[in-house]
C-alpha cells in the first residue's frame, strides 16, 4: 500500500511540474501563415517550442498554441 501511495504521489509531482512550463498563447492574423508566425515568434522570444491547438478562420485568423520549454 505505502508503495501505491508513493507512485502516486510522483506521478501527480510530474504531472505538476510538467504543467507548471506550459504556457497557452493565441494569435490573430489575416493568414495562417501570418498567425502562425506571430506564434512562431513568441516562442523564440521565450525560448521555447510550440504545439498549434486551435486554428480557426473567418474574416481573420485566430489560432490558440500551447508553448512549452
Amino acid at each position: 500500500m505505502k508503495m501505491m501511495k508513493t507512485l502516486f504521489a510522483v506521478a501527480a509531482l510530474t504531472l505538476v511540474s510538467s504543467a507548471s512550463f506550459a504556457q497557452t498563447v493565441t494569435a490573430t492574423a489575416s493568414t495562417l501563415d501570418g498567425a502562425e508566425a506571430k506564434i512562431a515568434a513568441q516562442a523564440k522570444q521565450d525560448g521555447a517550442s510550440y504545439h498549434i491547438t486551435e486554428a480557426r478562420d473567418g474574416n481573420q485568423v485566430h489560432m490558440t498554441a500551447e508553448l512549452t520549454k
